[in-house]
């Protein structure tokens, strides 16, 4: 697989058949390019190691990844939380959990009373060393986002992998049992979707009511919200696009689909990502592009000053077009209703 400078180069192509920049089209709409109204969320990605290989990963995570934050860094991460008013730790990978200093992170932010979020792939709760998972997030009243492409086992598993749709209802069921997705609960259980090709997802609103009457009635399953992400032509899934001759078409829908209305509440705007090494970036896309902070990208989670980079001008490219396409697109799901 190409590496994130050698993505970057086809992103930003300047061949005939380049769409135009994103920030061209922010202006030919009378939008300000973006720039951050402040941090409320500090998205962590502890590494890319993950049980599972997906064929949409952007972050191009599997189990021979050794990529994984160190004591020391999650000792910082704390530190600036601590030091800050940031609510929100929201913390992602390859499978977090299996980071050695996850439960740790999930315990020090929960005592300086901050949100926290595992973004969650289901089977990891279920794999071997790892079955204390679901009580310990419940214990600790972790919000948790869970891809579950499809409710259907056959397209999830082709997506994600042969017997992962079976793992994770086993992890929804034990997760509903312990109070998660409940209507009467405060444990949230959300689901996310991404659609198996180059489409759009379809409406957020409508999907939710098919996945909630699917999985209960075929399952008994209950969660709290879904949400719809648009795949970014990122890391495995811009493979896949070029390997198939759909890059193009894909990245000319993603443009044609542009809403002026989304660049308001894209993820980046309260959300400063941070990399397995301490590194810091806008989002997480930007993470796997090595697109660093505008300014000063030599800030790091060890040295950074939060106030200094909380209005930051952020850094844009033609990827941004898939967080605004159709209703956009963030860690929350659609942004245009």
């Amino acid at each position: 697989m190409a590496d994130a400078s050698q993505q970057l180069a086809i992103l930003e192509s300047n061949g005939t058949a380049a769409p135009p920049s994103f920030d061209a089209t922010l202006a030919a709409h009378g939008l300000p390019p973006l720039s951050a109204e402040g941090i409320e969320v500090l998205q962590v990605n502890v590494g890319k190691l993950c049980n599972q290989t997906c064929r949409h990963c952007h972050v191009d995570a599997g189990p021979d990844r050794r990529e994984s934050m160190s004591w020391e860094t999650a000792e910082a991460v704390i530190r600036v939380l601590k030091a800050s008013k940031v609510a929100t730790l929201d913390i992602t990978g390859g499978a977090p959990e299996m980071n050695p200093n996850f439960c740790w992170l999930v315990e020090q932010a929960r005592r300086l009373d901050r949100h926290v979020i595992d973004r969650c792939n289901l089977t990891i709760l279920v794999a071997p060393g790892y079955e204390y998972l679901p009580e310990f997030l419940a214990h600790q009243q972790v919000e948790i986002v869970a891809s579950l492409p499809c409710y259907l086992e056959e397209n999830c598993d082709t997506q994600r992998g042969d017997g992962v749709f079976q793992k994770s209802i086993q992890a929804l069921r034990r997760l509903n049992e312990l109070g998660y997705g409940q209507a009467e609960g405060s444990l949230s259980l959300n689901l996310v979707y991404n659609p198996l090709g180059p489409t759009l997802p379809p409406s957020q609103t409508t999907l939710e009511a098919e996945y909630r009457r699917e999985l209960r009635e075929r399952y008994g399953v209950q969660f709290s919200r879904l949400y719809t992400i648009t795949n970014l032509p990122i890391s495995r899934f811009l493979d896949d696009l070029l390997r198939t001759g759909q890059y193009e078409a894909y990245m000319q829908k993603l443009v044609e689909s542009f809403h002026p209305r989304a660049p308001a509440s894209v993820m980046c705007r309260t959300m400063l990502s941070v990399d397995w090494q301490g590194r810091l970036y806008d989002c997480d896309f930007n993470q796997m592009l090595d697109l660093r902070l505008a300014g000063d990208p030599a800030w790091t989670i060890h040295n950074v000053d939060l106030d200094s980079i909380a209005k930051r001008s952020i850094i844009t490219g033609r990827h941004c077009y898939g967080c605004t396409a159709g209703s956009g697109s963030g860690c929350q799901g659609s942004l245009v209703t």
